[in-house]
């Protein structure tokens, strides 16, 4: 296949490329949001697994755990990047350091878009990118802008964001100009806890894209597509 056609994410130990476009589009803006505990980091980090395996160079900022504690997490899943992070195919910054040492003063979204790890990478991911625009002045028209600029120089870029931390107008304009939107849900069905991947755009996509791809975690497994529920 042309190298255009995006990155690949398979893996063989779930069927979510095969629900999902098969490769992610290059030069592209993705957003994935949801509220807290929807599955916004799990969803991201299996993708991060997946791009890395098939030769992606990824980098990746936190602003939940210190990358120990990021490293370990995604290894509990099955999804092990400390040897690709070793290697400088994956970078993992955290606004905490490596233990839990936070950096008092907030780095603003310009910062991190301008800084050596996400300029060299072909696909970086935020997580979670609304706790650092909550506070920006930066506006919707300015942030795309940005983002754009950032986007059009053979990038591409995942923001994960929770709706509720940022304005709405901020909100609307990212996931009316993103290549891909992806807004993770949870219900509650007779006691049980429904999780589905809802799938809003999905520009250029190489393969079938499900509207809504149910989905569980298993530890040692990670992210596990539910066939039954997807439709």
């Amino acid at each position: 296949m042309p190298e255009d056609i995006g990155f690949d994410f398979e893996l063989e130990t779930d069927s979510l490329s095969d629900s999902l476009g098969r490769y992610l589009p290059r030069r592209s803006l993705y957003v994935v949001s949801g509220a807290i505990g929807a599955g916004k980091s799990l969803i991201s980090q299996r993708l991060a697994y997946g791009l890395v395996a098939h030769g992606a160079k990824l980098a990746l900022v936190t602003t939940e755990l210190t990358t120990r504690g990021w490293l370990e997490q995604v290894a509990s899943l099955g999804y092990p990047l400390s040897d690709a992070a070793e290697s400088g195919q994956f970078t993992l910054l955290s606004r905490f350091g490596v233990i839990s040492d936070e950096v008092e003063e907030q780095v603003g979204i310009e910062e991190i878009l301008e800084s050596k790890p996400l300029q060299s990478a072909d696909i970086s991911i935020i997580d979670c990118a609304s706790t650092i625009l909550q506070n920006s002045e930066v506006s919707a028209d300015e942030l795309l802008s940005k983002l754009r600029n950032f986007c059009s120089k053979n990038r591409s870029l995942m923001l994960l964001i929770d709706p509720d931390e940022m304005a709405p107008e901020v909100t609307r304009a990212l996931t009316s100009s993103a290549e891909v939107v992806i807004e993770m849900r949870t219900s509650e069905i007779g006691g049980g806890l429904n999780r589905t991947v809802a799938v809003t755009r999905f520009l250029r996509a190489a393969g079938p894209v499900q509207p809504r791809i149910g989905w569980r975690v298993e530890p040692g497994m990670g992210f596990i597509v539910d066939i039954t529920a997807v439709s």
